[in-house]
């Protein structure tokens, strides 16, 4: 069995929590104000399941970046060029992740945090392709997030454009 670099999964877990943090500060005092509950669709969920499922979400997006980026390589020059691809992913990934909250919750602008979102998607799955050629794992740990994310941009478009 494989010996956890903790180093890495520390790491891989700060990073990962502190943008769910800073995206927390947008959305958190909104989530029950005036203007998000006149727009939210009848199929939304109770508010208590967003912070359960993003907790959970946040967990398998860090476990990712660790399983990805402590994947063992042939020579040092593919493990950089790895981990190149990596951190490029990811931080584009998580800083859309938080300007969704941003756009959404603190602009109010359901139609621009829309496309936005089809974006966060996009980069979802360059992240499954990325961590798909470099350990199977670190990808299909993805899987739960793209599919929240579809749901979440189905709420979107309602707001949005209904």
């Amino acid at each position: 069995m494989k010996r956890v670099n903790a180093r890495a999964l520390v790491l891989s877990l700060f990073i990962v929590y502190l943008v769910a943090f800073i995206g927390s500060l947008f959305s958190s005092a909104s989530v029950n104000s005036q203007w998000y509950n006149s727009v939210k669709p009848s199929i939304t969920p109770p508010n208590w399941v967003f912070p359960v499922v993003w907790n959970i979400l946040f967990l398998f997006i860090a476990v990712s970046l660790y399983l990805s980026w402590t994947a063992k390589t042939k020579t040092k020059k593919e493990s950089k060029r790895n981990r190149i691809k990596i951190a490029v992913v990811f931080g584009i990934n998580l800083l859309l992740n938080t300007l969704w909250s941003f756009l959404f919750f603190t602009l109010h602008s359901p139609v621009v945090s829309f496309y936005e979102l089809v974006a966060l998607e996009i980069s979802i799955f360059a992240m499954m392709f990325i961590t798909y050629r470099i350990r199977k794992a670190a990808a299909l740990i993805l899987i739960p997030y793209a599919l929240w994310i579809v749901f979440a941009g189905i709420l979107n478009y309602i707001i949005a454009f209904h």
